[in-house]
């Protein structure tokens, strides 16, 4: 942990001269150029999940073996991944949300351990099991000691002394009562730390908040609906597609005050680019699940937000699906990298949405670039209009057939692609700078939606809608696949087919593989050009973490959680048995039981003679 520490102090020695602003966000990002740690959730700031390791390469990766695992105690669905600075790895668990400080220079063994005592009760208002995406670290800084920050169950937002495990500061950033949870992992950026809220599935109100590094106290929120002012938008200033959104944007797209229980929650991941001081996030799917309920477009639920990480401001938006009929959440992940498209160089984001869409935009100014299907099943809208002078730019064209509004209440549209957990989730893509290519673990699922009418009460679920979830037909049979996309061109590269979705994050390594986890719990590395599997190993629980990769006593380690559960591994994970349950993944995902069970463990893998890659 000396080592840590001293990385930072330098840092922030660095820094003085620039105010101490920007301090602790400059020294993690330094500290992630260390490509022997694994320091923030998402691997960088461009959320690449890309490491420059290549001890472990396309060569050997085929002698990998597991070299130490550690059971959590918690038998639910493990998401996220752990970190590690320095010699210490932090990992976490499902609720209670318990973290773990392992010291990887003593044989694993716990240094401290932080097990939140929090109300069980929050455990029905956990939309799609009760996961948690990981915690957040900050380098010293003064006379403040490193931290660990963990985003609970309850809302309860807790900055823990990385070395000791005790409580610095802890603030609520939500109300469960009102079916408002904490899943997301936190990003630290500049001298703050940024979290949003779970609960679109009841009716809450998203927002992304950011809390002081120093003391949790609150410096700035931006609500996903509402006012211009509380969604921190300037009417003349904040644009779309390169127009001011005008005043009222959101509220004129609501009928009367619908916009306070409007859902656009905000639990996905943070992308943040030092150069443009932008943070960049998406927002969710309206409530309720039923359009008819909501006339408009809805804004801004499923959009992507590019905001000011100082003051919050939203610099530039675009809202994906607007008016969303089918729970398209659009909370996945924004990708940083340098894109060309049609032979101009940009500063790209991309970001492939649930709806079945892969957009790349310019992230600076918002200029959307590509948008295609990354999954030949998506049928629910036939394009998005690319046509700068038409009334439709940038809207998905929506075929009526598969229309839940336009078939009306109560009635069942069957055969729609994809189904509400959309061709991702969560579960983040990757992106090497050595094959210019993104690698995409997809659902290929479709689905039947039937839409009803739902009266609101807090705290109680307000969806509105039956579902049920089944393979895409006329394929290969299986609900997955893990794809390698150009995201210039807007085309898959390479696909490998799955018999169940790909539900864990991928990791792009200079080794010249990729790593993905399966549903039934195997780890597989592939090829990062052709998508040859070159090895696979079955872990003791399906996996919806995502692998990471850091080195110890000079050789590279990768490490992955294992443990069924989540939106899709719903049933194992909380004992259910109707197949509409699940918000109809229980029926879908029935033949998992098969292939995995419960489980609740981080298995660490290396290849005993290790050699960089030529």
């Amino acid at each position: 942990m000396l080592k840590t520490i001293t990385k930072a102090a330098l840092a922030s020695s660095l820094l003085m001269g620039l105010g101490g602003v920007a301090v602790a966000s400059e020294a993690l990002h330094e500290l992630a150029k260390d490509a022997s740690q694994w320091v923030m959730p998402t691997g960088d700031y461009a959320n690449t999940r890309y490491s420059s390791l290549d001890k472990i390469n396309k060569d050997n990766v085929s002698k990998m073996v597991p070299a130490w695992s550690f059971s959590t105690g918690v038998l639910r669905g493990h998401e996220g991944s752990p970190l590690v600075i320095g010699s210490t790895m932090y990992v976490h668990t499902p609720f209670p949300n318990i973290v773990y400080a392992l010291d990887l220079a003593d044989d694993a063994t716990i240094k401290w351990k932080y097990e939140p005592k929090q109300d069980p009760n929050v455990i029905p208002v956990m939309c799609c099991d009760t996961v948690n995406r990981g915690v957040a670290y900050a380098p010293a800084e003064g006379d403040r000691p490193a931290l660990v920050i963990l985003d609970q169950a309850d809302t309860t937002l807790v900055a823990l002394n990385a070395e000791t495990g005790e409580v610095v500061w802890s603030v609520k950033n939500g109300d469960p009562a009102k079916g408002e949870t904490g899943t997301m992992a936190p990003q630290v950026i500049n001298d703050k730390v940024l979290v949003g809220i779970s609960g679109g599935e009841f009716g809450v109100r998203g927002r992304m908040t950011a809390y002081s590094l120093a003391d949790g106290k609150e410096v700035w929120k931006a609500y996903s609906t509402g006012p211009d002012n509380e969604m921190l938008m300037n009417p003349e200033k904040t644009t779309e597609l390169g127009k001011p959104v005008g005043k009222d944007s959101s509220l004129k797209t609501w009928e009367g005050d619908q916009w306070q229980i409007g859902g656009g929650a905000t639990w996905g991941w943070l992308s943040y680019d030092p150069e443009l001081n932008l943070v960049y996030y998406g927002t969710g799917n309206p409530s309720t699940w039923n359009p008819a309920q909501r006339p408009g477009d809805n804004k801004w639920s499923m959009t992507i937000n590019a905001r000011d990480a100082d003051t919050g401001e939203a610099k530039w938006v675009y809202q994906m699906t607007p008016h969303d009929e089918w729970d398209y959440d659009g909370v996945n992940e924004m990708i940083l990298a340098d894109v060309t498209v049609d032979g101009t160089d940009h500063k790209a984001l991309v970001h492939f949405d649930r709806n079945g869409f892969a957009y790349t935009l310019d992230r600076e100014s918002g200029e959307l670039l590509v948008a295609e299907k990354y999954d030949p099943a998506v049928n629910w809208a036939t394009k998005v209009d690319m046509d700068k002078s038409s009334e439709t730019y940038g809207r998905p064209l929506v075929v009526d057939q598969y229309s839940t509004e336009h078939n009306g209440e109560d009635v069942n549209s069957t055969g729609i692609c994809p189904a509400a957990l959309g061709t991702k989730d969560q579960q983040p893509a990757a992106y090497s700078p050595d094959t210019k290519l993104f690698y995409v673990p997809t659902n290929h699922v479709c689905m039947d939606y039937e839409p009803f009418r739902v009266a609101y009460t807090a705290g109680q679920p307000y969806v509105g809608a039956t579902l049920s979830m089944y393979p895409a037909p006329n394929s290969h049979g299986g609900m997955g696949n893990f794809i390698a996309w150009d995201a210039g061109k807007g085309e898959i590269v390479w696909s490998l087919p799955e018999q169940f979705s790909v539900w864990s994050g991928a990791l792009a390594t200079k080794g010249g593989i990729v790593f993905y986890g399966t549903l039934e719990g195997y780890l597989k590395a592939v090829d990062a050009q052709t998508g040859e599997e070159l090895y696979r190993y079955k872990t003791p629980s399906g996996i919806i973490g995502n692998v990471m990769t850091y080195e110890q006593d000079g050789k590279q380690m990768v490490g992955i959680l294992s443990g069924i559960g989540g939106w899709a591994g719903i049933g194992l994970a909380a004992g259910l048995t109707d197949p509409n349950a699940g918000l109809g993944a229980v029926g879908g995902y029935a033949a998992l039981s098969k292939y995995t069970a419960l489980g609740g463990q981080l298995t660490v893998f290396t290849v005993p003679d290790q050699t960089a890659s030529k």
